[in-house]
């Protein structure tokens, strides 16, 4: 359909490192009296999944690391858009000079994000794009068309010579995030919207309570799944549970992404297949630096800044390129913390 994926990797990592100056674009320079503390706000879709927790905790860490001050809001639940609403609203009104936000409807959120704009509020979308994408000043986030295309290769080739029967567990309903890591599933796996090989599909709003739901009603309605796509890994996790009270843990491939901690040790320990690896940290480090330099400067990143991907498995096809779970392990959502690491880090993933 689209991007070679080698090179759309190359450039991700690219990216992260060109971004500060590849990126940005002049603007009226955002008022700030001398020694006015910067304050940034940051809206993750939710509060408990690791993977915003991530995100939060790293977004923190650089704030105070820049001198800034971080105020940290979510919506209640994964789809709660009118949470998020009322939270940007009120860092507005905290007369923040920059909001990164990991928007739970991407076109839910226009017409707030087009009020702190015009305030002169630098927005940045991470993780989730907006429709259209260029609602916000820029967007951070992983390429989610192409991390949804290694996860479907690679349970295409982990199914073998099988006739599949696939389950798709997936989000929430209108989420750029979720079509595009559905829809790229389909393109690595080599099949349509439609295919008879989907056997059934359930929105999981990414929660492990909602994916162990869907997968034990996919799976008393069709016994014979052999291939599970899911959405995240909490889904996977709620997934896994279902499968092995079935008794189906060694006839099911189940794949996932996100790349967190558990995420990985459940690949190492056999109950995930392989997941594909973001790099939060990197969204959040980045956004955060963004609004400091625009607060100082007056320039803007502008586009999609992709912050890279990478397949985990401990179980690698030949022709598909994929990292171990001890280097999941070790560069875990982007934990490496030093110079040298975030040098490893960029290396391991150009291929």
């Amino acid at each position: 359909m689209r991007i070679d994926i080698r090179r759309s990797t190359m450039l991700a990592a690219a990216s992260f490192l060109g971004a500060a100056t590849a990126f940005f674009s002049p603007t009226t320079p955002t008022a700030k009296a001398a020694g006015d503390q910067v304050v940034i706000g940051l809206v993750t879709k939710t509060e408990v999944n690791p993977y915003f927790v991530k995100l939060r905790q790293a977004a923190t860490a650089e704030a105070e690391k820049q001198g800034a001050k971080l105020i940290a809001r979510f919506g209640k639940f994964d789809g709660d858009n009118e949470g998020q609403v009322a939270a940007v609203e009120d860092l507005i009104s905290a007369g923040v000079k920059g909001i990164l936000i990991t928007p739970n409807n991407s076109t839910g959120m226009l017409g707030i994000i087009k009020k702190a704009r015009d305030k002169g509020v630098l927005v940045i979308a991470l993780d989730t794009a907006t429709d259209p994408a260029d609602a916000v000043d820029a967007t951070l986030a992983t390429d989610n068309f192409e991390a949804g295309v290694l996860q479907g290769q690679y349970a295409r080739k982990a199914l073998g010579d099988k006739q599949p029967k696939l389950a798709m567990l997936d989000g929430t309903p209108g989420g750029t995030v979720d079509n595009q890591r559905h829809d790229g599933f389909l393109k690595g796996f080599g099949i349509q919207e439609g295919d008879p090989a989907i056997v059934g599909k359930q929105n999981t709003h990414g929660a492990q309570d909602e994916g162990q739901t869907a997968m034990e009603n996919l799976l008393t309605a069709h016994p014979d799944i052999n291939v599970v796509y899911t959405i995240n890994e909490p889904a996977a996790e709620g997934a896994y549970a279902a499968i092995k009270a079935r008794g189906k843990t060694k006839d099911i491939v189940l794949t996932s992404i996100d790349g967190g901690r558990l995420g990985v040790q459940y690949v190492q320990q056999g109950k995930i297949g392989a997941t594909v690896m973001q790099f939060p940290k990197i969204m959040a480090t980045k956004g955060v630096d963004y609004v400091v330099d625009y607060v100082k400067t007056g320039k803007k990143p502008s586009g999609f800044i992709n912050t890279g991907a990478s397949l985990i498995t401990d179980k690698p096809f030949t022709g598909l390129e994929s990292k171990d779970t001890k280097w999941g392990l070790q560069n875990c959502w982007g934990s490496s913390s030093s110079a040298a690491s975030k040098d490893r880090l960029l290396a391991a993933i150009l291929p």
